[in-house]
């Protein structure tokens, strides 16, 4: 299995985790794209995800509301911006649905925005899963990556194996 690794990034302002996982791709995809699935796996425990909404298409509306153990929430509007079917998606939190900008208050919510692109990449009954995070500055990435990207991002592709996974 392939480990974390910042080498991948293309832009010094992005991060990236890549992993061979023993999930078929078509697992995968499924578990980023039905809102039932993604609340059981979506946030590294022991915080939870209590609420989606999935509204696959560029412009449509990825909603995801997180609950922390001692009950304090965070939630997260934005809009997909491309999707591949099986392959990739892309959303972003700078962006509401249909692409509408963000008004000042809600972009004031948020600890930094940002733009996610996950990789699906079919190898048999495994598949080459790469998230990539792209920020606008470098206050953004150091808050992302000092919040803990590599470990959270990965924690939470754990959880998605042991869902959805053949083992």
């Amino acid at each position: 299995m392939q480990t974390s690794s910042d080498t991948l990034a293309q832009n010094p302002l992005d991060l990236v985790l890549q992993r061979v996982v023993d999930v078929p791709s078509e697992r995968v995809w499924a578990a980023w794209t039905e809102p039932a699935l993604l609340l059981q796996w979506f946030t590294p425990a022991p915080w939870k995800t209590v609420a989606c909404e999935i509204d696959l298409r560029p412009g449509g509306i990825f909603s995801t509301q997180m609950r922390g153990p001692e009950g304090q929430e965070f939630n997260n509007v934005g809009c997909y911006l491309e999707i591949v079917e099986g392959r990739k998606l892309v959303w972003t939190g700078a962006l509401g649905p249909g692409f509408r900008p963000l008004s000042k208050a809600a972009q004031s919510q948020a600890p930094f925005l940002m733009t996610a692109v996950i990789a699906l990449e079919p190898l048999g009954a495994q598949t080459r899963y790469t998230a990539t995070v792209l920020h606008g500055d470098a206050n953004a990435y150091q808050a992302h990556n000092q919040m803990g990207f590599h470990v959270g991002w990965g924690k939470a592709l754990d959880q998605l194996v042991a869902l959805v996974g053949t083992a």
